[in-house]
């Protein structure tokens, strides 16, 4: 049973249709990569099944309950959202906060925790992204590498059962990049239920157990990630990713 399935999701912003009748379904432990353009609605499908959108039409099951995408209450969504973790694309950091404040901020606040016991899992999910040694550094002081893995700490201590990643390393320099894909490496090793949008390929093809690659609102193609990449069935796909792959032999 699919810990997590969406049918026929649809989103638009001012006439414009963005998801035209997504169909999803991720299970425990699955690492799922989105691919596509930019424009496909990648994002979009995310910030909806989080409740950061609000879909046009659509059901989700989750965790074997079921919601109204279109219309499902606040404690609908507080209920989804205890649940889940969003890393974001620019980290979302609170700039007067240290990194372990930033991380035990939702514990004492939305789960009530004390404030001894937010940092004792404050102090380990940081350690558990390698940033133990910068718990008392504001934003300002980190690089956004750094950032971005006090984001995923943060996502780690509400002991989410599903964590979204919404394009994490875009934002980063190249050199930073890896630092970033190997925590999320170690996490599906961990076995984290994760849905990663990305365009780092190898990210991709050898953490991710599933992909999904859309374009124009709709999922062109999905397969396990080893069949996608070795025999992809579109054309559309095999062009996206001859593209990819050439666009990454650039950079390097």
């Amino acid at each position: 049973m699919a810990m997590l399935e969406i049918k026929n999701i649809h989103k638009s912003f001012g006439g414009l249709d963005v998801l035209k009748g997504v169909d999803l379904s991720i299970h425990k432990g699955d690492v799922t990569a989105i691919l596509g353009p930019s424009g496909s609605g990648k994002t979009t499908l995310l910030r909806c099944i989080n409740f950061l959108e609000t879909a046009d039409q659509g059901t989700m099951t989750f965790d074997g309950i079921s919601y109204d995408l279109a219309h499902s209450t606040k404690k609908e969504i507080a209920q989804v959202r205890a649940k889940t973790a969003f890393v974001f694309q620019n980290y979302n950091l609170f700039a007067n906060k240290t990194a372990l404040q930033n991380v035990t901020l939702g514990l004492t606040l939305a789960q009530k925790k004390t404030k001894a016991e937010a940092e004792k899992i404050g102090r380990e999910m940081l350690d558990r992204v390698g940033m133990s040694d910068r718990c008392n550094y504001y934003p300002s002081q980190l690089s956004g590498g750094q950032q971005q893995r006090v984001a995923i700490a943060r996502a780690l201590a509400t002991d989410p059962q599903i964590i979204y990643f919404d394009e994490p390393t875009s934002a980063l320099d190249p050199e930073l990049i890896g630092e970033v894909l190997e925590v999320m490496r170690k996490l599906a090793e961990d076995g984290m239920t994760m849905i990663v949008v990305t365009h780092e390929m190898g990210f991709a093809r050898d953490v991710s157990n599933h992909v999904i690659f859309m374009e124009k609102g709709n999922i062109v193609e999905e397969n396990d990630s080893q069949e996608f990449f070795a025999a992809p069935k579109q054309a559309r796909t095999r062009e996206f990713l001859r593209m990819e792959v050439k666009q990454e032999g650039e950079r390097i």
